[in-house]
């Protein structure tokens, strides 16, 4: 897979959301393709941009980076600049139906499921934030995908 493919095909799906009042910034490397699921992968970033997007109240960037790691890796590195979380709550997001979401707005399952995927990949999926500033998602996967067993 492609991932630069994969997270522009995901952008493009999330042009209503983001509307204008959002700035995208890419800063990719040189990515060798990676063995992947790909329709999994591109769950994982519509959960997380789609998160990203949601955070910005007004206006604001997403950042999305990537690199190749040294240890046949590559990491993905999104960030908001959004209201960002606290503590309590970045020990909670990955747990299946946490929402900062009101009533009807969410299910809780995103960031979980995206969390799962990413492990299911051999990955994993790191997550630092601060409230009033942001949140930034690291993902990293290995080049050659997920090992059986």
């Amino acid at each position: 897979m492609d991932i630069h493919e994969g997270l522009e095909n995901t952008l493009r799906l999330l042009t209503g959301e983001l509307k204008n009042r959002i700035k995208v910034v890419r800063n990719f490397g040189s990515l060798p393709k990676i063995n992947c699921y790909p329709s999994q992968l591109n769950q994982v970033f519509m959960n997380v941009l789609s998160n990203a997007a949601q955070a910005i109240e007004e206006e604001g960037e997403i950042h999305i980076t990537t690199k190749k790691l040294d240890g046949d890796k590559i990491e993905i590195g999104i960030r908001d600049t959004g209201k960002g979380m606290n503590k309590t709550t970045l020990e909670k997001i990955f747990d299946p139906f946490f929402t900062t979401k009101g009533l009807g707005s969410g299910t809780g399952l995103g960031l979980s499921i995206s969390y799962g995927v990413v492990q299911k990949h051999g990955g994993e999926i790191l997550v630092s934030s601060e409230p009033g500033k942001g949140t930034e998602f690291k993902i990293v996967l290995p080049i050659q995908g997920p090992t059986s067993g």
